[in-house]
C-alpha cells in the first residue's frame, strides 16, 4: 500500500529518469509494476432493458454508508482487475472510503444478454447507474472517476446533465480520457500504437463475433474479422449495433469535448501531453470547458501511467483523491 497524500496537497508529476518516453510510461506501470491486491464482493444489477451489469465492491461492501463513496468507470476492455482500478480501490481503503468498480456490459468476464455492448458515448447507462447509486446511498458523499473511455463517457454525461448532475455526484475526475474520439482513433492506427490496437482487438473481435453468432444479422462478421484498426472495428460493429451511421458519426456524437462547457459540477481532467492514445493537440483548452472544470496536462505520464517511485508512487491516484478531498 502507498501512503496517502496529505489533505489538499498537490505536486507536479515528474517521470523517473529510467522511464523515458510515452510508451514506456504507459506499458511499464500497466504491466510490470506490482500493484495492490484488492478484495472484491460482486453484485449483479439487472438493467431496465433486461440485461445486466456486474459491479465489484471494495470489501466490505457498503450497506447504509455515510463515508465518501467512489464509483469507478473503466477504460476500453478494462475491468476491476486493471492496474488503475486496483490502485484506486486501494486508495479508497487507505482513506476509509467505500469504492466500487462498474463493469460495462460484457467486461466482467460474462457475456451480456442483449445484442448491444458498450461504447464511449453511452451516457444513458451512466445516468441509470448513478441514479441507482444515489438512491441506494443518499447520505454518502458520492464521487466518480472515469479512466480513458470511462472518463469520456462520464464527462459527456456531466455536460449533458448540466446542473442536474450535482444531485448524483459531488465531484468527478477523468484520467487519460480521449475527449475527441476521432483524434484518438486515428492516433491508434499508426506507428507503434498499432500494438495497442492489436491488444484491444484480441478481445473486442471475439466478443463481437460471438454477438453476431448469437444474433444473426446484427453486423457483418467478415468485416469484424478483417478489422485491423479501432476505426475499422467501430465501423463494422460498434456503430451499427448502437445506432450510429458509421464510425465518423459515432466518434463525433460520442465525443465529450463539445459537452465540456456544460459541466456544472467540479471536475478534474488529467491528461499527459505525451499520451500515445490522446494527441495533445486534441486536448481541451480553457475555452472548451466550463469554469467548473480543472485541466491538468503534465508533459509526461503516458496513458494512465504517471508512475514515480516513492511513498506515493501513483501520481494519478494522488491527484484523483487530492482533488476529490477538496469537495468532501
Amino acid at each position: 500500500m502507498s501512503k496517502p497524500a496529505p489533505a489538499g496537497a498537490a505536486r507536479a508529476y515528474r517521470s523517473p529518469w529510467w522511464l523515458p518516453g510515452s510508451h514506456l510510461q504507459t506499458i511499464v506501470p500497466a504491466r510490470l509494476i506490482p500493484v495492490p491486491t484488492v478484495a472484491y464482493a460482486r453484485e449483479r444489477w439487472d438493467t431496465p432493458d433486461g440485461d445486466f451489469i456486474d459491479v465489484d465492491f471494495l470489501q466490505p461492501a457498503p450497506g447504509t454508508v455515510t463515508e465518501p463513496l467512489l464509483v469507478m468507470f473503466h477504460g476500453l476492455e478494462g475491468d476491476s482487475g486493471s492496474h488503475y482500478a486496483r490502485i484506486l480501490m486501494d486508495g479508497c481503503a487507505l482513506r476509509g472510503w467505500r469504492g466500487l468498480v462498474v463493469h460495462f456490459r460484457g467486461c466482467s468476464g460474462q457475456p451480456n444478454r442483449l445484442p448491444r455492448a458498450y461504447h464511449s458515448g453511452d451516457t444513458a447507462e451512466i445516468d441509470w447507474i448513478l441514479a441507482r447509486i444515489a438512491a441506494r446511498w443518499p447520505q454518502a458523499p458520492r464521487f466518480a472517476v472515469g479512466i480513458s473511455l470511462g472518463g469520456n463517457v462520464l464527462a459527456k454525461w456531466a455536460g449533458e446533465q448540466g446542473p442536474a448532475a450535482t444531485a448524483r455526484l459531488v465531484a468527478a475526475v477523468a484520467v487519460s480520457s480521449p475527449f475527441d474520439l476521432a483524434a484518438g482513433g486515428h492516433a491508434l492506427a499508426v506507428g507503434f500504437n498499432r500494438l495497442y490496437t492489436a491488444m484491444f482487438l484480441r478481445s473486442l473481435v471475439p466478443k463481437a463475433l460471438a454477438k453476431v453468432a448469437a444474433f444473426p444479422g446484427l453486423a457483418d462478421a467478415r468485416r469484424i474479422k478483417a478489422s485491423r484498426t479501432i476505426g475499422q472495428f467501430d465501423d463494422a460493429f460498434t456503430a451499427p449495433v448502437h445506432g450510429f451511421a458509421g464510425v465518423l458519426d459515432y466518434w463525433k456524437r460520442a465525443s465529450a469535448k463539445p459537452w465540456l462547457a456544460g459541466i456544472a459540477l467540479p471536475m478534474l481532467a488529467l491528461n499527459a501531453r505525451n499520451d500515445p492514445f490522446v494527441p495533445h493537440a486534441s486536448l481541451p483548452g480553457m475555452a472548451d470547458v466550463s469554469r467548473h472544470v480543472s485541466l491538468e496536462a503534465p508533459d509526461h505520464g503516458g496513458h494512465v501511467g504517471f508512475f514515480a517511485p516513492g511513498s506515493r508512487p501513483w501520481y494519478f491516484a494522488d491527484r484523483v483523491f487530492g482533488f476529490l478531498q477538496e469537495h468532501v
